[in-house]
């Protein structure tokens, strides 16, 4: 471990590579560079502290040159114990960034590099979990008066965060960069279904066609993975709790049934809603030898793992992300230790979705400055505008040009009286 006044990482000696891969990312980041060309002129976080856990890979590498670029000051750690890019972590560290990660954090440091975080008393908080947040609330509520708000990236921190605001414990303004819909479409929808499968792919190198491939969970990841799936071949089944995702499941084609008869049909099971233990230890019994776990939810409570290990006969390591438990003499493997797997055992979502949402989480930390003091202690969405914004840099990027409404469309659609 190398370690300095300003950083702690795996190995520096890796910051060569790491310069290239973000390098390579942003050749496919266009949008992201925009606002970062604009931040350059503007500074508009000038003196303005920013507190990172986000999953430390080249594409965050340059939403943290876009902070700094915009004037502010940087310290980054990562949200998950297997997310992290260790080139990328000497890279930043290179660069003079305060940063703390490597990748597979004991429990430990996890948090010892949080409370680094939090030692460096951000103004904005940038979130992919909400336990950068949590950690603030719970054992440092004296920085929050100087709290501007915070950022949340993923699903499950807005899960949680809204738990939050219900107790009326939220005590200081959240923006919802998960929520903007550049953000559902591009990264949940297409970054979690292509990354997801690249993950599983990884792990194991087996063949999608023909296998019986369980979706749990029918947001806009588990679309997202499902699409991708049948796209390979599979034959994909969604479990799913909620009755309007369940019928749009059925419209799109897919089987629906309850998990405990998925359980007893599925290849693979790749779980993606967000909530703890949807496959447990009852399901694993009752699966074929050989049946393949993963998750692609936040946290790695998705998968009854620990009940798992205390009634599995035995277990090794097969794969350097695949791990083989003998239960009831029939082997189940579970990959990346049951955390997301397109972080465990791949890289994440492609350069081009992380830059549409890290515009996001940009320009968030912009609209927080500019109405600073004037937010609620709750959950809140950027205004429509800025995500149409980050969609038309997007368009620009990829070099595409959209009509523009004419007078006389735009007198209609704000005028009641004609009609037929």
């Amino acid at each position: 471990m190398d370690k300095g006044n300003h950083f702690e990482v795996k190995d520096r000696s890796l910051a060569s590579q790491g310069m290239k891969n973000m390098e390579l990312a942003e050749l496919h980041m266009g949008a992201l560079l925009k606002v970062k060309k604009r931040f350059e002129q503007e500074k508009p976080l000038k003196g303005v502290r920013i507190g990172l856990a986000l999953h430390v890979t080249k594409e965050t590498g340059i939403l943290v040159r876009t902070l700094i670029a915009g004037g502010a000051e940087v310290a980054i750690t990562g949200c998950n114990p297997l997310s992290t890019q260790d080139d990328v972590a000497a890279a930043l560290a290179e660069e003079g960034v305060m940063v703390w990660a490597y990748k597979g954090e004991t429990k430990e440091d996890y948090y010892r590099y949080i409370n680094k975080v939090i030692e460096f008393k951000p103004h904005i908080t940038i979130d992919d979990g909400c336990d950068l947040v949590s950690e603030i609330h719970k054992s440092h509520s004296h920085l929050i008066p100087e709290i501007i708000c915070g950022c949340e990236e993923t699903t499950t921190g807005i899960i949680r965060l809204k738990a939050m605001e219900k107790d009326n414990a939220l005590k200081y303004p959240m923006i919802a960069v998960n929520d903007n819909m550049t953000k559902h479409l591009v990264d949940n929808f297409y970054g979690t279904g292509q990354s997801t499968v690249d993950g599983i792919l990884r792990a194991t190198n087996i063949l999608f066609a023909g296998k019986n491939f369980v979706v749990c969970g029918y947001g806009s990841c588990g679309k997202g993975v499902a699409k991708r799936a049948k796209g390979l071949g599979a034959n994909v089944i969604v479990t799913e709790v909620d009755n309007f995702r369940a019928l749009q499941a059925a419209y799109d084609g897919f089987k629906v049934m309850k998990i405990e008869n998925a359980a007893q049909i599925g290849d693979i099971f790749c779980t993606v809603t967000g909530n703890k233990n949807i496959i447990r230890l009852e399901h694993m019994q009752v699966m074929k030898n050989g049946a393949i776990l993963c998750n692609s939810g936040h946290f790695d409570n998705e998968i009854e793992i620990p009940a798992l290990q205390e009634a599995a006969q035995s277990k090794r390591r097969v794969r350097e992300a695949m791990d083989e438990y003998l239960l009831n003499n029939k082997k189940i493997f579970i990959l990346g230790e049951g955390r997301l797997i397109n972080l465990a055992a791949a890289e994440g979502h492609p350069s081009e979705v992380m830059s549409t949402s890290f515009c996001g989480q940009a320009l968030a930390c912009e609209f927080g400055v500019q109405n600073k003091g004037r937010m609620e202690n709750k959950v809140i969405q950027l205004p429509r505008e800025l995500d149409d914004e980050i969609a038309g840099l997007q368009l620009e990027a990829m070099g595409l040009e959209i009509d523009q409404m004419t007078r006389e469309q735009k007198d209609y659609l704000e005028s009641w009286e004609e009609g037929t």
